[in-house]
């Protein structure tokens, strides 16, 4: 699988929970942005670990975990991007604070973080993932 197949899933099971939670359309539009460039920082991370088809080594782990903090750079001067950066930075925080980048817990994680995060997390279970 591809980024861009990961992207879309992740999209659609988003799009799926924001639904049921009776996201207004401006809403769904902001999730769709942050769908699409939720893993944006990826491209900072070296493809041989991306790649990597077996157990990442702790230096490999920590190069994934900057990919929140990495996408953020990457879209936070355009402005038209602005909606897509609580899915950006917060898609890998956890409810029991965790996870990372900033090990926020509870409702210290913005809704769209988590909504991310559950849709990212099923995709995991449910299909081949590329990382």
């Amino acid at each position: 699988p591809e980024l861009g197949g990961h992207a879309t899933r992740v999209g659609a099971h988003a799009r799926a929970i924001a639904t049921r939670l009776c996201w207004d359309a401006t809403r769904l539009e902001h999730l769709e942005l942050g769908s699409a460039l939720h893993d944006v920082g990826k491209l900072n991370v070296p493809p041989d670990v991306l790649a990597k088809p077996g157990r990442l080594d702790e230096a490999e782990l920590a190069a994934i975990r900057t990919h929140p903090v990495e996408g953020l750079w990457l879209i936070a001067g355009v402005p038209s991007l602005a909606p897509a950066l609580p899915y950006v930075l917060f898609h890998h925080e956890r409810w029991d604070g965790t996870g990372y980048p900033t090990r926020r817990a509870g409702t210290e994680i913005p809704v769209e973080g988590r909504v991310m995060a559950v849709a990212d997390a099923f995709d995991a279970m449910t299909s081949a993932r590329w990382e």
